[in-house]
């Protein structure tokens, strides 16, 4: 014969489980054991911090580089001209002795830019950087909107810009002197 008592002791254990609630899903997105915080409704909400301007292209003086960034930040991408030869710098750290293939996604066409990691006057570390010849018909990527992505330097997408377009063509009316960089593989 079975006991009441511990049939009724299960009965009990059994609801009261039923009536907890149950744990928040791991996939929620929520980390584990948050804890909500409330905001004190006395002081007003933090302000978004300095330097959140829309990145723009700007010239330097004697118009042989363009820089794309926030103003008063650093460039996240400045392009430069050195006889004849259009250098693209990705202001990403990169590790000693690294390179890669730039992916630049233009209007027109597609280019694969071989980049190195160089160190650049006036920046800390190493950036990703790379060359073409301004006349090459693969620059004109640079000439309207483009994307480009670098591993380890996520994606960029970058407006056209008449400062750009500018540059490329003052460039590229230069002869290229000395060594050449080889190619970047294009397609269109």
């Amino acid at each position: 014969m079975i006991s009441r008592r511990p049939v009724s002791l299960l009965a009990l254990l059994v609801l009261a489980a039923c009536s907890q609630k149950a744990p928040a899903p791991l996939d929620s997105g929520a980390p584990l054991n948050a804890v909500r915080v409330p905001l004190p409704e006395s002081q007003p909400l933090p302000a978004a911090p300095a330097g959140n301007e829309k990145p723009i292209w700007a010239g330097a003086p004697g118009g042989d580089s363009v820089r794309y960034g926030a103003p008063g930040a650093g460039p996240d991408l400045s392009l430069a001209c050195r006889q004849g030869v259009l250098v693209v710098t990705r202001h990403v750290p990169a590790e000693v002795g690294a390179q890669a293939l730039f992916a630049l996604q233009g209007r027109k066409r597609i280019v694969r830019l071989a980049v190195d990691a160089t160190a650049v006057p006036g920046s800390q570390g190493y950036l990703w950087q790379g060359s073409l010849p301004a006349g090459d018909p693969a620059a004109d990527v640079f000439e309207g909107p483009f994307v480009g992505t670098l591993p380890d330097a996520g994606k960029i997408s970058v407006p056209g810009s008449d400062l750009v377009r500018a540059l490329i063509r003052r460039c590229g009316a230069r002869p290229a002197t000395g060594a050449t960089p080889a190619a970047p593989q294009a397609q269109e």
